[in-house]
């Protein structure tokens, strides 16, 4: 009898954790409310549905992009969802004075910014350069987003628990230092690659600078080929969806996940062995610097 009594009250106590559980997760719930998250590079494919999902969680969603028309519309659907809400910001990441403008004007406008998601970016067949001369992968994937993080930082700071989300590529080459701007005949297939790898060396050590800020930092591989503009454009096939990689995206954005790592996907990975190179971290680190006129 004493048996029967102890498994009818442990029954009971589980029945009433699962119903509290089940009331602080319910649908109508919306945990990101009141927090503010910015996605580079939303006007469409990727970026676009991690805003639309941010908002859908109560976000207010900082929404860029260079086409003020497409932005004006995801704008116009979030607020019509009624969940969240979003401002759009129109900057060229090919010009590092269009990235700073924005950023201040980011610090302007926001009390507050809990997440930055850097998923704008560009995959070119040609080696083409940026308004400062530098070639335009490592400019629009990696140099633009490492002068928006470093100018946004202060603020990202002061709203932790925050985190801060590269959207990288398992498509890696690394770092030629003698000619990071692909300068050399038959070197600007690695332009993509290397913009990349970028990111996860630039995640390593911006992690272990805010290891006691409360600041997660990580980069991933969101999903292979998606049915993207970006993937059309460069004359490939897809091979996964934009579902997919916004739900590895989300993943870094509300999930449990560890500073300073490489996922792909939704299972935390190893990158190009070069990102483990302090050496060569360090001399990206110079010239990013340098090259962003800082530090």
């Amino acid at each position: 009898m004493r048996f029967i009594a102890s498994a009818v009250a442990l029954v009971a106590i589980v029945m009433a954790l699962s119903t509290t559980s089940a009331a602080q997760t319910k649908p109508g719930d919306l945990p990101m409310k009141g927090k503010v998250v910015m996605v580079t590079g939303s006007t469409d494919g990727l970026g676009r549905e991690v805003a639309r999902r941010s908002a859908a969680l109560g976000a207010h969603v900082i929404v860029h992009g260079r086409n003020q028309e497409r932005g004006n519309a995801l704008v116009a659907e979030i607020a019509k969802e009624g969940k969240g809400s979003a401002k759009f910001y129109a900057a060229d990441f090919a010009s590092l004075a269009e990235v700073r403008a924005l950023g201040q004007r980011i610090l302007k406008d926001h009390d507050r910014l809990d997440v930055l998601v850097n998923n704008a970016g560009v995959w070119l067949k040609d080696r083409q350069v940026s308004k400062d001369g530098h070639e335009m992968h490592f400019a629009v994937n990696y140099l633009a987003g490492f002068l928006l993080t470093r100018t946004l930082l202060p603020k990202i700071v002061a709203s932790a628990p925050s985190r801060i989300v590269n959207v990288a590529s398992a498509g890696q080459s690394p770092i030629d230092f003698n000619d990071v701007m692909l300068e050399r005949p038959g070197a600007a297939g690695r332009g993509y690659g290397q913009s990349k790898l970028s990111q996860i060396m630039f995640t390593i050590d911006l992690a272990a600078e805010l290891k006691d800020k409360n600041v997660t930092v990580t980069a991933l591989h969101p999903a292979t080929l998606m049915d993207t503009t970006l993937v059309r454009e460069a004359g490939a096939s897809a091979r996964s969806t934009v579902d997919e990689g916004a739900t590895a995206v989300m993943q870094q954005v509300t999930g449990t996940v560890q500073s300073g790592q490489y996922y792909n996907g939704l299972q935390l990975s190893r990158p190009n062995a070069q990102a483990s190179d302090e050496g060569a971290r360090a001399k990206l680190r110079q010239l990013s610097n340098q090259l962003v006129g800082s530090r």
